[in-house]
């Protein structure tokens, strides 16, 4: 099935897109490599509010498929445009704790209260 297809079926809603999209363990989209659909899963997450638990299951996702944390930040840095910056700051710490990063020890270092 090409793109337009899945367009159309995702137009319709039909629900069976969500099922045979899937790769054969049920977590990848077919014709999308694991990395790009991890990375656009965490810009997902910062459109949506995504709580820290699924911050660091896409981390994880994207780190395994070959992602670099630097491309992770690029990410973020990419969708300030499109989903604000007020949303990408509600985002960093908790991207910053999935790979590993205290961002209060970061501000305490510098001195810096955060609100």
């Amino acid at each position: 099935m090409d793109y337009t297809d899945r367009l159309r079926r995702l137009a319709i809603n039909d629900e069976r897109l969500a099922e045979e999209g899937l790769d054969d363990l049920g977590v990848g989209v077919v014709g999308l490599d694991a990395k790009s659909l991890a990375l656009a899963r965490i810009a997902a997450l910062v459109a949506v509010g995504g709580a820290e638990p699924s911050f660091g299951s896409q981390a994880d996702s994207a780190v395994s498929a070959g992602a670099t944390p630097g491309e992770i930040v690029d990410v973020l840095v990419g969708i300030i445009p499109v989903v604000g910056l007020p949303r990408v700051v509600a985002a960093a710490p908790k991207v910053a704790m999935a790979l590993g990063h205290d961002i209060d020890d970061a501000f305490d270092d510098a001195g810096v209260t955060r609100d």
